[in-house]
């Protein structure tokens, strides 16, 4: 009877502890952002897109793209075809999805506008590629390839020294 009880009690502590985990882990990645279009294209920033960077989170892969300037509009949408700023040639991608990210503000002198690969991202969860798409007319276009459509957020932050960081956040799921 010990057996049996000590048996059903370690099974019962066993499902439990297992839930719990389960539960705080899913609940921790709340990203209920959604894949439409996130800011608009308005004024122009008075610095220069300086550079490009990623992270990685548990719960989203993180694109941040530093600006010189402050107050400059933006726009970041799932499309079918990432094309250059002024000739529309395609921007080669890879993934399963293609996000543009168009910032307006100039690229800085010697920022890589034209570069395949501006961030390294082997082994992210959902990036699967970084690429400028050209810097025309005062704005800057940035190709993100992903690996599904999934769920992102946009926001910008204050950067120490003076300018502006636009973060771009996509969700490893749904």
């Amino acid at each position: 009877m010990r057996v049996l009880f000590r048996g059903l009690l370690t099974l019962v502590m066993s499902a439990t502890l297992i839930g719990v985990l389960g539960t705080s882990a899913s609940a921790a990645c709340e990203t209920a952002w959604g894949s439409l279009p996130k800011g608009t294209l308005s004024d122009y920033s008075q610095g220069p897109l300086e550079r490009v960077r990623t992270g990685r989170q548990s719960c989203y892969d993180r694109l941040v793209i530093e600006v010189a300037g402050s107050g400059f509009g933006h726009r970041t949408e799932y499309v079918d075809q990432v094309v250059r700023d002024g000739s529309g040639e395609p921007v080669p991608l890879r993934g399963g999805a293609k996000l543009r990210i168009i910032v307006q503000a100039a690229a800085a002198t010697g920022f890589p506008t034209g570069s395949p690969n501006l961030a390294d991202v082997a082994g992210y969860t959902t990036f699967r590629q970084v690429a400028g798409a050209g810097s025309f007319e005062g704005q800057t276009t940035i190709g993100l390839g992903v690996r599904a459509r999934l769920p992102f957020r946009v926001f910008t932050l204050l950067r120490e020294g003076g300018g502006t960081r636009l973060i771009v956040d996509v969700a490893h799921t749904w």
